[in-house]
Protein backbone atom coordinates (compact mmCIF):
# COMPACT_ATOMS: atom_id res chain seq x y z
CA UNK A 1 0.00 0.00 0.00
CA UNK A 2 1.22 3.18 -1.11
CA UNK A 3 0.94 5.79 2.11
CA UNK A 4 1.10 8.67 0.22
CA UNK A 5 -1.97 7.28 -2.62
CA UNK A 6 -3.48 4.65 -0.72
CA UNK A 7 -3.37 2.55 -3.36
CA UNK A 8 -2.30 -1.14 -3.72
CA UNK A 9 1.16 -1.03 -5.21
CA UNK A 10 3.13 -3.90 -6.14
CA UNK A 11 6.74 -3.98 -5.75
CA UNK A 12 9.80 -5.30 -6.79
CA UNK A 13 12.41 -4.69 -4.62
CA UNK A 14 11.49 -5.91 -1.71
CA UNK A 15 14.30 -8.20 0.09
CA UNK A 16 17.65 -7.05 1.16
CA UNK A 17 19.00 -3.40 -0.15
CA UNK A 18 14.92 -2.81 -1.23
CA UNK A 19 15.23 0.50 0.64
CA UNK A 20 18.31 1.36 -1.27
CA UNK A 21 17.37 0.26 -4.47
CA UNK A 22 14.36 2.25 -4.36
CA UNK A 23 15.91 5.13 -3.13
CA UNK A 24 18.35 5.10 -6.48
CA UNK A 25 15.62 3.95 -8.32
CA UNK A 26 13.65 7.49 -7.39
CA UNK A 27 17.14 9.70 -7.55
CA UNK A 28 17.18 7.92 -11.56
CA UNK A 29 13.36 9.06 -11.98
CA UNK A 30 13.53 12.31 -10.44
CA UNK A 31 16.88 13.19 -12.65
CA UNK A 32 15.34 12.21 -15.71
CA UNK A 33 12.37 13.81 -14.48
CA UNK A 34 14.09 17.04 -14.11
CA UNK A 35 16.27 17.06 -17.16
CA UNK A 36 13.07 17.25 -19.37
CA UNK A 37 11.49 19.68 -17.37
CA UNK A 38 14.15 21.95 -17.21
CA UNK A 39 14.66 21.75 -21.05
CA UNK A 40 10.71 22.25 -21.47
CA UNK A 41 11.17 25.22 -19.75
CA UNK A 42 14.04 26.45 -21.34
CA UNK A 43 12.69 26.34 -24.98
CA UNK A 44 9.66 27.69 -23.65
CA UNK A 45 11.58 30.73 -21.88
CA UNK A 46 13.09 31.13 -25.28
CA UNK A 47 10.02 31.07 -27.21
CA UNK A 48 8.38 33.85 -25.60
CA UNK A 49 11.41 36.13 -25.69
CA UNK A 50 11.04 35.59 -29.30
CA UNK A 51 7.78 36.04 -30.00
CA UNK A 52 6.01 37.83 -27.20
CA UNK A 53 7.34 41.59 -26.00
CA UNK A 54 6.03 42.14 -22.65
CA UNK A 55 6.98 43.88 -19.95
CA UNK A 56 5.96 41.06 -17.66
CA UNK A 57 7.96 37.62 -18.16
CA UNK A 58 5.57 35.92 -20.08
CA UNK A 59 8.19 32.64 -20.01
CA UNK A 60 8.38 32.24 -16.21
CA UNK A 61 4.70 33.29 -15.62
CA UNK A 62 3.40 30.81 -18.21
CA UNK A 63 5.56 27.93 -16.51
CA UNK A 64 5.00 28.37 -13.18
CA UNK A 65 1.20 28.41 -13.95
CA UNK A 66 1.15 25.66 -16.13
CA UNK A 67 3.17 24.10 -13.45
CA UNK A 68 0.37 24.59 -10.71
CA UNK A 69 -2.22 23.42 -12.96
CA UNK A 70 -0.49 20.31 -13.90
CA UNK A 71 1.08 19.41 -10.35
CA UNK A 72 -2.52 20.28 -8.91
CA UNK A 73 -4.27 17.55 -11.44
CA UNK A 74 -1.41 15.32 -10.89
CA UNK A 75 -1.72 15.61 -6.97
CA UNK A 76 -5.75 15.32 -7.66
CA UNK A 77 -5.13 12.01 -9.60
CA UNK A 78 -3.40 10.21 -7.08
CA UNK A 79 -0.69 9.24 -8.69
CA UNK A 80 1.39 6.87 -7.68
CA UNK A 81 5.07 7.21 -5.89
CA UNK A 82 7.52 6.49 -9.10
CA UNK A 83 4.83 9.16 -11.28
CA UNK A 84 4.98 11.42 -8.63
CA UNK A 85 8.70 11.07 -8.28
CA UNK A 86 9.36 11.61 -12.32
CA UNK A 87 6.52 14.24 -13.06
CA UNK A 88 6.00 15.69 -9.88
CA UNK A 89 9.60 16.35 -8.31
CA UNK A 90 11.74 15.61 -11.01
CA UNK A 91 9.72 17.21 -14.44
CA UNK A 92 7.98 20.37 -12.79
CA UNK A 93 9.86 20.77 -10.21
CA UNK A 94 12.54 21.92 -12.75
CA UNK A 95 9.99 23.33 -15.26
CA UNK A 96 8.55 25.68 -13.11
CA UNK A 97 10.87 28.33 -11.07
CA UNK A 98 10.68 30.01 -8.04
CA UNK A 99 14.49 31.77 -7.84
CA UNK A 100 14.07 33.36 -11.67
CA UNK A 101 10.44 34.63 -10.46
CA UNK A 102 12.01 35.98 -7.98
CA UNK A 103 14.79 37.66 -9.50
CA UNK A 104 12.36 38.98 -12.25
CA UNK A 105 10.41 40.66 -9.55
CA UNK A 106 13.67 41.69 -7.32
CA UNK A 107 14.72 43.30 -10.88
CA UNK A 108 10.89 45.36 -10.89
CA UNK A 109 11.26 46.39 -7.56
CA UNK A 110 14.85 47.69 -8.09
CA UNK A 111 13.73 49.60 -11.26
CA UNK A 112 10.81 51.14 -9.19
CA UNK A 113 8.09 49.52 -11.42
CA UNK A 114 5.85 48.94 -8.62
CA UNK A 115 2.56 48.50 -10.39
CA UNK A 116 4.24 46.17 -12.88
CA UNK A 117 5.72 44.36 -9.99
CA UNK A 118 2.10 44.09 -8.38
CA UNK A 119 0.73 42.65 -11.31
CA UNK A 120 3.35 39.99 -12.02
CA UNK A 121 3.89 39.18 -8.02
CA UNK A 122 0.11 39.10 -7.50
CA UNK A 123 -1.12 37.08 -10.87
CA UNK A 124 1.96 34.64 -10.33
CA UNK A 125 0.44 33.91 -6.33
CA UNK A 126 -3.11 34.21 -6.77
CA UNK A 127 -3.33 32.83 -9.84
CA UNK A 128 -1.16 29.84 -9.43
CA UNK A 129 -3.07 28.92 -6.34
CA UNK A 130 -6.35 29.03 -7.99
CA UNK A 131 -4.97 26.93 -11.01
CA UNK A 132 -3.19 24.41 -8.44
CA UNK A 133 -6.41 23.74 -6.82
CA UNK A 134 -8.49 23.61 -10.31
CA UNK A 135 -6.09 20.73 -11.07
CA UNK A 136 -6.15 19.03 -7.87
CA UNK A 137 -10.20 19.13 -8.33
CA UNK A 138 -10.43 18.07 -11.89
CA UNK A 139 -7.78 15.45 -10.94
CA UNK A 140 -10.23 14.16 -8.34
CA UNK A 141 -12.95 13.75 -10.54
CA UNK A 142 -11.05 11.88 -13.41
Amino acid sequence: MDSATGRQVVRADKGRGAKGTRMLWNAILVGAGGFLGAMARYFVSEWYAKKVVSPIPLGTLTVNLLGCFLLGLLAGRRADTQLLMFMGVGFFGAFTTFSTFKLESHQMLAGKRWLLFIVYTLSSYLIGIFLGLAGYMIGLLL
